[in-house]
């Protein structure tokens, strides 16, 4: 029956535990109001006073320690687990200014009703254990003055224990109707503020960038290698018997390509798991000549031409060129086949431009420039310049241009 769902349902009896909670939290600001109403008699001179008085003192202290960190989370965690979580997407720790006013409030609303709660949740039983010892003694309560207040012994009496036990159960419907109340209200002032959305976008936006930028190293790295190592593989297994000295060749660029791109993933791998920024520092441009004796150890003939200082490059630019310049070498062995290569860096004052071409193979130029075009796009977009890739006559040609400094 409908009447009695309050009384059925373990939503009833979670806002019990709930209110119970707030009451025993209340203690300790009872024992200040305690020793704070007797302290406040010689200067208020009234008992009637000294109790407003320090009854607004403890409500100032309650309302003060609502603003704790650790009160936020208490509160944050009794309201999930005790109220059916009314707010999922709630902060333990609000961001905000508004958010921790509003979180406070709560939590001084949970305080003043469980205390509320919990004194007739402990008075119930001792009514009803004391009426129905009146039906038998006649006995019922005694004053602290000594005055006693008695009752007929027997069945006049037995109304006492009735009353005492439906005063009981509309408790429990009081505790279903106040418990649903702070439901509603912890959904209203838990919920997140508009600053506190904010935030979290900023930081599933990070979340997402970082993603992106270790999809694009792994992209770049592990699939320059097994570019070459494929390649390199094909040809040790032609030129196996026919021609030991270039599978050796083969054979070493297969390690020193693999062994490459353990230390990238090992370095990724380790930002995966929020350690130490890798053990291995991230090549750069000046690793550049490593990376084309890779490439030409694949079978691919490439033609360098570098004019500037490699090392003057700043850090940030350096990576992200040398994994560009890397993706395009990559694209060239895996899609254009064995055709030449020329790899051109001009390093100027506050600038660097890149170009690497190739002639067209059957599967350069395809609709869309795959993942590695839009990885390298999103690298140039990072540090402000510009990515040009595309058909240039009979050639495909990636242009990088990367300025810094004043060169902006």
């Amino acid at each position: 029956m409908r009447v009695l769902r309050p009384l059925t349902t373990k939503a009833t009896y979670r806002r019990w535990v709930y209110l119970v909670l707030g009451g025993a939290i209340s203690v300790p600001y009872l024992l200040f109001a305690a020793v704070a109403v007797p302290s406040l008699l010689p200067f208020v001179t009234t008992v009637g006073r000294a109790v407003l008085v320090g009854g607004l003192l403890t409500l100032a202290v309650l309302a003060a320690t609502a603003f704790l960190p650790a009160v936020h989370v208490l509160e944050s965690a009794a309201v999930r687990e005790l109220l059916d979580d009314p707010v999922p997407d709630a902060p333990a720790k609000p961001g905000s200014r508004r958010g921790r006013l509003r979180a406070a409030a709560m939590f001084v609303l949970h305080v003043v009703t469980g205390f509320g709660v919990s004194f007739f949740s402990l008075l119930a039983p001792v009514a009803i254990g004391v009426s129905i010892s009146a039906v038998f003694t006649g006995h019922l309560f005694q004053t602290g003055e000594g005055d006693e207040i008695r009752v007929p012994a027997g069945w006049p009496s037995v109304w006492l224990p009735v009353v005492f036990g439906l005063g009981t159960v509309l408790l429990g419907y009081a505790v279903w109707a106040i418990g649903g109340l702070l439901r509603r209200a912890a959904a209203g002032l838990l919920g997140m503020t508009a600053a506190d959305r904010i935030a979290r976008l900023e930081r599933r936006t990070e979340q997402l960038a970082e993603r992106n930028r270790l999809a694009r190293e792994l992209h770049d790295s592990v699939g320059h290698a097994l570019s070459v190592v494929t390649v390199q593989a094909g040809a040790a297994r032609r030129t196996l018997r026919t021609d030991p000295d270039f599978t050796e060749r083969a054979l070493g660029a297969i390690e020193e390509s693999a062994r490459t791109a353990l230390d990238d993933l090992d370095h990724v791998l380790g930002l995966l798991r929020e350690e130490a920024a890798g053990r291995t520092p991230q090549p750069a441009l000046t690793e550049l000549p490593a990376l084309l004796d890779t490439t030409r150890l694949a079978g691919t003939q490439v033609t360098a031409d570098i004019g500037g200082d490699l090392a003057a490059v700043p850090a940030v630019v350096s990576r992200e060129v040398y994994r560009i310049l890397q993706e395009c070498l990559t694209n060239a062995v895996r899609h254009a086949g064995r055709v030449p290569v020329t790899v051109a860096v001009d390093v100027a004052a506050h600038a660097l431009v890149a170009r690497v071409a190739n002639p067209l193979g059957r599967g350069t130029g395809r609709a869309g420039g795959g993942r590695g075009l839009r990885g390298m796009t999103e690298r140039v977009a990072v540090l402000g310049g510009e990515l040009s890739a595309g058909r240039v006559d009979e050639r495909w040609e990636v242009v990088v241009r990367v300025p810094w400094g004043s060169g902006r």
